[in-house]
Parts: structure tokens; sequence; C-alpha cells
């Protein structure tokens, strides 16, 4: 029996060979498509999920109740991490966290790493497998180091790197370290990657900070006891936060503000290791979203939905050439459970096929989609058995549905209208126009989000940031040299070369440099009987000229005033925050003992990400702080020119290190690297979509026509002309269309708007985006129909009744 109904499915899938060929394409695509986002929403979502101990592992934060509203911080004083174990029951273990890169030294060579400067019980909270070296307590003393086996493989090749010594620029000296452990490469997604681990009393800001509370520079990560709970643990800190923080609460009561639910100005919070990844604190609270990653899982099934509907109406389509055949079996004694079972079985020969030829065109594409998405997702995910399961539960209950509907449906027909040749479908009708519905309001959608995506993309691309970023090259000053000497040995070295306008330099780049790095630096003092909050940015001279900020009042740092080394100049924030009329007559506290003058007011530009709104800035002259990135303003007229100088200058004052330029726009582009992915995301999915519903529509119009063929015979002999009988066939298409547009327009707005909300400076919503993707929508349908209609509508009407 089965023999036979296989040997009849293909035999009839041979017979309409072409129908079969495009289900066959378009699930495949489908299934291709949908497998390559699945796995990388999953890679995703197994972000720090494979710790041994993950459920107990937490980062610390502090909610502050201020009187702008709910602040939140995450670095940690020096002291918090022994007095929080000591003092707060419930913690195992606990370390600091740091993240900084480390120039290191051996023999010749000279390598700067991703370093992390953690406590010695880092590796035993944290499940990073160690390939070599001590495994129980690799960092055994502060003289002892852990490094990757990238890091291992840079320095050493193939020698073996345990108990190797090398040097570690700290604090301008070059300091021994012996290497300890190598850890294996991890193929897991992690927010702990690192090249390198040292020991955290060996930082520069350790012995200066090992008493203040108030330097807060670093993370620190927990480990619960069992049976502990977050909020348990966390209520049971409101003494520590009291004790330790008191005069920060005072000055918030002070100020105004108001206690939470609890009563508390300040709360210890505990942000499981799992969500790191999707937690955001920009607004207050820890919020934790994994929106993008759902959005992408909502791409990969409505494309699969689409090329299932397609199956479903292309099947019905082709039912009314089989209806004869339908009614001899069922003359001949054949049940409707037999009919089901020959027709479900053809359709899971198809999708068999199908997803067959999906998968191999995944592995084929994996290498684009990689490198297209900046993902290290690979089929190794796909491969837990809760994902092969739900994979067979998934692909068994879609080709049970989307096969067994057509089946049922053909299955049901009676036996002398089978014979007559006629399928009365409208029930059929109904639904096949609500999947049209569905499937156009679909691609709208997908097309709206394009357009709002792309928008706010070269929105932020195009924004004046308030500085020059097209002339202006930076890159981190990584070498063994005092920072402050590099600075003056690359003015020497380009002091005579007509391209290049202005050279300065900075603790903090601008936007994301090539190096990966982005930081802020805030502090906070008193002025005049309240707190202010500001960030810092150690600067060197001619900072403003060089990155064409516009002075509004006061003047810049000069070089031959050497007062000027105890003065500040800020931002227009950063003159509203203090609130003066003229704010060149403010003083800054830097420490109890010092006030700096106000000597400038720069305007406000965007020294952060392009989504966030422009916080309070203050410039220091701070020689006691390094300057990590290097400026130079180079002539627009011979830009290549002068990289090729600028580079040459660094080689020869820092021969071996690293150069990583870049221009500040291309910075900024990095900065946005996200959304750019998410618009490259959509706009392939919504190309996708709108193929798989183009042949879902030509099903339809295949349909229609057949339907209607002496209709459109009688129209033409009583005198119709091919552009009204065109009409006739295409205005329930563009009316499903247009229904699809009413209805999906209102939703992209709406979820395009609350997408929006989440940048400070942002496109305006028009109108007219989602007018071009409901035409461009009608423009699909219109080609994709319009060929088979008007081939119908020419047809000789002789041809058209002698088939009737």
């Amino acid at each position: 029996m089965f023999k036979n109904y296989l040997k009849i499915a293909w035999r009839n899938l041979w017979k309409n060979r072409l129908f079969t060929s495009i289900n066959i394409v378009g699930l495949s695509v489908a299934f291709a498509v949908a497998t390559l986002l699945v796995m990388d929403s999953l890679n995703e979502l197994s972000y720090d999920s494979f710790h041994e101990n993950g459920d107990q592992l937490y980062k610390t934060y502090i909610t502050w109740q201020t009187p702008k509203g709910t602040e939140i911080g995450t670095s940690m004083p020096t002291p918090f991490s022994e007095a929080l174990k000591s003092e707060v029951p419930g913690v195992q273990k606990i370390t600091q966290f740091l993240e900084e890169n480390a120039l290191l030294f051996y023999k010749e060579k000279e390598i700067n790493l991703d370093a992390v400067w953690v406590a010695s019980d880092f590796f035993s909270m944290f499940t990073l497998p160690i390939l070599q070296g001590n495994k129980t307590n690799p960092l055994q003393d502060l003289s002892s180091v852990v490094i990757s086996e990238a890091a291992a493989s840079k320095l050493f090749g193939d020698e073996n790197p345990i108990d190797k010594v090398v040097n570690i620029l700290i604090n301008g000296k070059q300091e021994p370290f012996t290497i300890r452990a190598v850890t294996k490469e991890n193929t897991n997604e992690s927010s702990l990657e690192f090249e390198i681990a040292i020991p955290f009393e060996k930082n520069a800001s350790y012995v200066p900070t090992k008493e203040r509370w108030g330097a807060q520079y670093h993370d620190v990560l927990v480990q619960l006891e069992k049976g502990v709970s977050a909020k348990a643990f966390e209520k049971n800190s409101n003494a520590f936060t009291n004790l330790h923080y008191k005069n920060s609460i005072e000055k918030l009561k002070r100020d105004g503000a108001l206690p939470d639910a609890n009563g508390q100005f300040l709360q210890l919070g505990l942000l499981p290791i799992k969500e790191i990844h999707f937690t955001s604190f920009n607004t207050g609270v820890a919020e934790t979203s994994r929106t993008s990653v759902y959005l992408v899982l909502g791409v990969a099934f409505l494309i699969l939905f689409i090329a299932c509907v397609n199956f479903i109406n292309m099947s019905i389509a082709k039912s009314s050439q089989r209806l004869r055949e339908i009614g001899m079996r069922k003359t001949l004694g054949a049940e409707k459970r037999q009919l089901f079972f020959q027709f479900w079985g053809e359709s899971l020969l198809v999708f068999t096929v199908s997803i067959g030829l999906g998968i191999l065109l995944s592995i084929l594409l994996l290498d684009n989609f990689q490198a297209l998405f900046r993902t290290s997702a690979s089929f190794e995910v796909l491969l837990s058995s809760k994902v092969l399961v739900g994979a067979i539960v998934l692909i068994f209950s879609i080709t049970l549905v989307v096969g067994g509907y057509p089946a049922l449906l053909l299955s049901r027909l009676g036996t002398i209208q089978s014979l007559k040749g006629k399928l009365e479908t409208s029930g059929g009708n109904r639904l096949r126009d609500a999947l049209i519905v569905v499937q156009f309001g679909i691609a709208i959608l997908l097309i709206s989000g394009t357009l709002v995506l792309w928008g706010q993309v070269e929105f932020m691309r195009n924004k004046d940031l308030g500085y020059d970023k097209e002339q202006v090259f930076s890159f981190p000053i990584n070498g063994k040299k005092n920072s402050y000497d590099a600075i003056k040995l690359l003015r020497q070295e380009l002091s005579g070369n007509p391209d290049v306008l202005g050279i300065s330099a900075s603790d903090i780049n601008l936007g994301r440099g090539r190096d990966g790095s982005q930081y802020t630096s805030v502090w906070g003092f008193d002025y005049k009987g309240k707190s202010v909050n500001t960030n810092a940015l150690v600067v060197d001279y001619d900072y403003i000229e060089t990155l064409g900020l516009e002075l509004l009042q006061g003047r810049n740092f000069e070089i031959n005033r050497k007062t000027d080394a105890q003065a500040v100049v800020i931002n227009e924030s950063m003159a509203k925050e203090l609130g003066e009329k003229n704010p060149l007559e403010a003083k800054i506290a830097i420490n109890d003992t010092l006030a700096y003058p106000v000597i400038g007011v720069v305007k406000d530009y965007n020294f952060q990400d392009v989504s966030k709104a422009i916080e309070p800035l203050t410039f220091l002259l701070d020689r006691t702080e390094g300057l990590n990135y290097a400026f130079v303003k180079v002539n627009p007229v011979n830009i290549a020119n002068s990289v090729e100088s600028i580079e040459a200058a660094y080689k020869k004052i820092e021969p071996n290190a690293t150069f990583l330029g870049s221009f500040l726009d291309e910075n900024v582009d990095r900065t946005f690297r996200r959304e750019k992915t998410m618009a490259t995301l959509i706009t392939t999915g919504s190309i996708i979509a709108i193929i798989l519903s183009c042949i879902g529509l030509f099903a339809m119009s295949l349909l229609i026509v057949a339907q209607r063929t002496k209709e459109i015979g009688i129209r033409k002999v009583i005198g119709a002309s091919v552009s009204s009988i065109t009409y006739i066939l295409t205005k329930d298409f563009l009316r499903l269309v247009f229904i699809a547009f009413i209805i999906a327009s209102p939703i992209a707005w709406w979820l395009g708007k609350e997408w929006l909300q989440n940048y400070a400076y942002h496109m305006n919503l028009n109108w007219s985006l989602f007018v071009i993707s409901g035409a461009t929508a009608v423009l699909i349908a219109l080609l994709t129909i319009g060929t088979k209609t008007i081939r119908a509508a020419m047809q000789n009407p002789i041809d058209s009744l002698r088939d009737e």
C-alpha cells in the first residue's frame, strides 16, 4: 500500500513538475533562511549560559534615587568587595572585574592584549576551561597571569607557555609576571572574553584607591551560596549600603531626592550573569530585553509561514485538475482516510525534499551569513537534544497542518461533485483571501521596518555631531613610551607636513575605534550646596581646535599659561547644570582642597553614542592621568598620503606597537553596528518574504483564471476589451493588498515609533514611508499577476469556451 502511495505521489508531482519545483524552491529557501536565523537567535540566547554555577552568579549594581529620578551605577569602589563579603551573609565567592588593555613584552615582541584584572576567585566562579597549567588556582600569587590560547600563540608560537616570564607595563614600568595557565578558546558566547587575566591588586588604580569609597571604576561579580536568593540578599544588604554610603545618602536627602518604595535612597541590586548581555542601564532601571533576538526569530517564522501559505494555496490551485481522479477513486471504493493519506503523502514528500535542500543550502550560505551579520553562530547550537526534539515536532506539525489541509479538503469532496470536475470553494476562497491579506500585511510590515531602520541609520550617520568627524584621524597610543612624550614626538615628526592641520589627544576616544574600546569617566562633587555629576575628559592642548569644537565663551587651554593646568573647560550642558548666569565665574571642586576655575564653554557635541542625550562634560589638563588616544586633523585634499604619513611617524616613535587608526566618521559608524546589522537582516527578510508572497500570488492568479475561463470567453464574445478583463481579474487581488495596507500600516507606525523611543535623537516618522511601503506592495502584486491575467484576457474566446 505504502509503495503504491509513493509511486502515485511521484507520478503526480512529476506531471506537475513546474508547480512542484516552485513549491520545493520556495520551501527550501524558507527552511534555509529559517535555519540560519534560528541558529543565530539560539546562539544569542545562549550568552553566558555555559557556566556550571550560572544560577548563583550575579553582577552587582547600585540604584540611586536622585532629585532628577532613578540612576544606576555598575562601577564599584576598591573596598566594596571585601566589605560586602564580610558584612552581608550569603556571599560564597566574589571578584573584581576590570577590562583594560595591557602591553606585554616578551623578548623582542611587544603586544597589546585585551586584559581583565580579577581576584583569585574568578577562575573558580566561572567555567573557563584550562588547557595547560594550574587548573585549581591559576592566579596563585600576585605575579601569576593566565593567558588565552590565541594570546599564547601570538607570544610563543609552538613553545610551551607555562612558567614563561613576560613583562607587563604598569604605571610606566615593566613588571615581570609568570604564566601559570592557558585557557581554551571559548566557543560559547561570553561576556567575559579576554586574552590575559592579571591579579586585580596589580592594577595601577588599586593602591591609590584601596580605602576610598568614592573612587568607583570596576565591576564586582558575586557567587551566592546555594539556597540564597537574589531578592533576599538585596534586602539584607540595606544596612551595608546605609553604612558605607552614608555621606552620599545625606547629600541625596539634602538635594531633595525621594526614597524608593522600600524607603531606601540607595539599593544594592544583583543582575544574573545570564542577563548581562541583554541588559541596559540607560533608563535608570536594569532593563533586560531580548527584543532584537525575538525579532530575528519572528522574521524566521514569518518567512516560513509565507512559504507554507504558498504551499496551501498552490495545492488548492492545482486541485481542480485532480477532481475526476478523486471521483473515480471514490467510485471504485476508496475511503476518505485513504485519499487523505495519499494527498498528505505527496505533501510530505515535497516537505522532506525541501527540508533536505534547505539544510544543504544553509550549510552553503553559512560563511556568508556569518560575515554579513557578524555572528559566530554555528550548527552546533542546533545539535542539543531539546532543539532537535523541538525541530522534529515543529516540522511534523507544519507538514501535518500545511499538507493536511489541502489533503483534507480534497478527500472530503463528494463523488458526484468530483466527477463533474467542479470545486466549490466559497469557504476556501475566504481562507485564501485571508491568507493573501496576511501575506502582504507581513510584507508591508517588513518593508516599513526596513525603511524606518535604514532611515534611522542614515539619520545617525548624517547628524551634525558638533565636531569634525570626516577630517580627524584617531588611533590608540598603545606603545611603551609615556603618552605625553609620544604626543610631543608626534608633533615634532609631523610639524613640517602641510597636510596635517592639528594634533591633540585625550584619555577617551570618540565613537568606537578599531581597538573596540568605548567608555566614559564620571565624577561627582558638591557645588553651592548641591550634588553635581559630570563626565570627565582629560585632554592635551589644541583639543578643541583639532576636533573643530565651537567655543561659545571664554578661551581654550593655552600652552604658555601654566595656570591652565589647574583650570577646566566645560560644555553647555555642564554650564546649565551649574546654574550660573556667567559660568566663567564658577569654580569646580576637584577634591576637598582644590577648586579649578572655568575658563571656557564649548557648544554641546555628541561625545558619547548618538543614541544618548548629551550630558555635562568637563575638560581637564591632568598630567597625572595618561592620554590614550591621539587625534590628527588632516587636509581633505590629500587624505591617503596624510594617513600614510601619520602611520609612518607613529611607527618611528613606537616601532613595535600595532597601529589601529581610523577616521572619526568610521568610529561613529561602529557605534550603531547593531542597527546596521538589524537593518540588513530586515531588508533581507523583506526581499525573501516579498519573493515568496509573489510565488503565492502567482499561484492564486492561476487558480482564478482557471475558475473563470468560461466567464472570460463570454465577456470576450460580447465585446469586452483586454484592459477591462484584466481589471476584472486583478481588482480582487488589489483589494486584498489594500486591506493588508490598511491593517499593517498602523501596526508598522506604532512599532516604528516605539523603537525610535530608544534614541535620544531620531528621525521623524513620516506618513510617506508607509505610503511607499503600500505602493511597493501594490506594484509587486501587479507585476506578479499582470502577465498571467493579460495573457488570459488576450486568449481566443473559442479556446476558452471549448475548455469549459
